[in-house]
């Protein structure tokens, strides 16, 4: 087949419009493939010897002429004799190559990404003689520079050059989330992913996003994928929809340049005279509207990450600050500026560390209407949650997920709020109670300070819970 001929059918598969149900992916490659056909690494051979072997084994999805030859593609990418725009047609090539590979198939191409990628270790070490020969010399600051440039991986060159082509960043971002459920049954393919990690950070930086407002009147395929990417509460109809885009309601999410029409992360706030210390109101659809020239609170209720294959870029800090920069523009009465978050963890952490008689009753709480329970049980329960929320930490970071995110942003624990979310999800996760985190604009930089030092800032209420 002519080179013309293969690239343009690949242009094709790339642009091909085969959203299947669920979350759609970035680009035109499936990523329901089966995984049932990738071979445990206990029961693989290495790449290195696959490479210089013959013939296949039987649990191999490339023979070893094939995995040279995509070697010798992924290879041409990056090829010093061509130009940038030729090193993207080539990525291009292969992207189309692998929107039609087999999950094993793609297994592998991870797998010589890699591995085979790696930074020439002679170099390495050269360059960081040199570096250390040069230290408290006129020319550290150069050889400083030399030695990062030849730590700099073909691996990385590799993914820019993928980036290069219209749906270059689309098809990198949808790569990786379909690799990360593997990184822990073969830790070699923690290289790529840790490279694109690095990669999305630079390339998602807040600097490059945009944040726009999200209402009623947005285009339908937008609200379309509100629906699908909702992760803290799920919108059940359009009617709930609207309810969310309601006037008393605002949504921002950040947006990539080169992902124009898929929201990154979208945060829904309501605008109200109180707290909030329960989901319920917030999301009856036949609640009054609330009047928005009354609103001194806004809640932030649910914050949702939308590509799985952007894990551990952060963009949740920056979009609080700026939506409370734009709410506080256009409600100059706003004075305090909270969550009414989930605690998910909760349950599982009290079925480990609580005493068994406490967690006999508290699973009589998943049978009582309207969360009608013993006294002395419910106040056992806020109590545990306290600690939970103040004094478990993992890796010096809060234990919960959702904690971690909000006391890393600044936020304080403000009040733990019993039977706040009777959702089956809210059961299961934390016997239905929910938390205000604070977001006190003047104490931000101190409650990341103290939590830097394994101290969680809390409000005087919660830490009596513990008394």
């Amino acid at each position: 087949m002519k080179a013309s001929n293969w690239l343009s059918r690949s242009v094709a598969i790339l642009k091909r419009d085969n959203e299947p149900k669920g979350r759609p992916p970035l680009v035109g490659i499936d990523l329901s493939a089966s995984t049932s056909e990738v071979t445990p690494q206990a029961e693989r051979r290495s790449i290195r010897d696959r490479l210089a072997a013959q013939l296949k084994q039987p649990n191999e999805a490339l023979s070893p002429r094939m995995l040279r030859r995509t070697l010798k593609e992924l290879k041409a990418v990056i090829d010093p004799q061509v130009s940038e725009v030729e090193g993207g047609r080539r990525a291009l090539a292969l992207a189309g190559w692998y929107a039609k590979a087999s999950a094993a198939q793609r297994f592998d191409a991870w797998l010589l990404m890699s591995e085979q990628f790696m930074s020439d270790p002679d170099v390495v070490r050269r360059a960081q003689a040199e570096y250390a020969a040069a230290v408290g010399t006129s020319d550290e600051p150069v050889a400083e520079v030399l030695f990062r440039r030849a730590t700099v991986s073909p691996r990385r060159r590799l993914l820019q050059r993928f980036s290069a082509f219209p749906n270059g960043i689309p098809f990198l971002v949808a790569l990786r989330a379909e690799l990360l459920p593997h990184l822990k049954a073969d830790r070699r393919l923690r290289a790529l992913d840790v490279e694109m990690e690095y990669m999305f950070s630079t390339w998602f930086d807040v600097g490059f996003l945009d944040l726009r407002p999200i209402n009623w009147d947005s285009p339908a395929s937008l609200l379309e994928k509100l629906i699908r990417y909702e992760a803290v509460h799920d919108i059940r109809s359009w009617t709930d929809l609207k309810n969310r885009l309601d006037s008393d309601r605002r949504c921002y999410a950040f947006f990539h340049p080169r992902l124009p029409d898929e929201p990154l992360i979208f945060v829904e706030v309501a605008l109200m005279d109180h707290m909030a210390d329960s989901i319920t109101p917030l999301l009856d659809e036949s609640a009054d509207v609330a009047d928005i020239n009354r609103a001194t609170t806004a809640i932030f209720y649910s914050i949702s990450n939308t590509q799985t294959g952007l894990r551990g870029v952060s963009f949740g800090d920056s979009l609080i600050k700026r939506v409370v920069e734009l709410l506080r523009a256009e409600f100059p009465r706003l004075k305090t500026f909270a969550t009414l978050s989930p605690i998910p963890g909760l349950r599982g952490w009290l079925s480990r560390e609580a005493p068994s008689d406490l967690m006999a009753a508290a699973e009589a709480v998943t049978k009582a209407p309207n969360g009608q329970v013993p006294e002395a049980v419910k106040q056992d329960l806020l109590a545990w949650a306290a600690r939970y929320l103040t004094r478990e930490m993992g890796q010096n970071e809060p234990l919960d997920p959702v904690a971690r995110f909000h006391l890393g942003n600044g936020a304080r624990v403000e009040r733990i709020n019993w039977a706040a979310d009777p959702s089956a999800r809210g059961i299961r996760q934390s016997l239905g109670l929910m938390v205000n985190y604070l977001y006190d604009l003047d104490k931000l930089d101190d409650n990341r300070a103290q939590l830097v030092k394994g101290r969680i800032a809390a409000s005087r209420a919660v830490k009596s819970l513990m008394n």
